[in-house]
């Protein structure tokens, strides 16, 4: 058997059970992985479809020339008021 032992020969044999044991093991595996890569992907779409939906709603603001020069004059005053 070379260089390896009894010992090493049975763990090698009780990994390759166990990863291609019976009942197809590795493909159920790799079916849900499957699923939860669709379902994720899935719930990715839904989340930018809702984000577009939303951002489709809503108007467009409109500044009014008048209060965006009010509003920056008041930091001013503060700062004075404030020393």
């Amino acid at each position: 058997m070379g260089t390896f032992s009894i010992w090493h020969w049975l763990v090698v044999l009780a990994v390759v059970l166990v990863l291609f044991g019976g009942g197809g093991k590795i493909s159920r595996l790799m079916g849900d992985f499957g699923k939860g890569l669709k379902s994720f992907k899935k719930g990715m779409k839904e989340d930018e479809t809702a984000e577009g939906e939303g951002a489709s709603e809503e108007a467009p603001k409109v500044i009014n020339a008048e209060a965006a020069e009010s509003s920056e004059t008041a930091p001013e005053k503060d700062k004075a008021a404030n020393g």
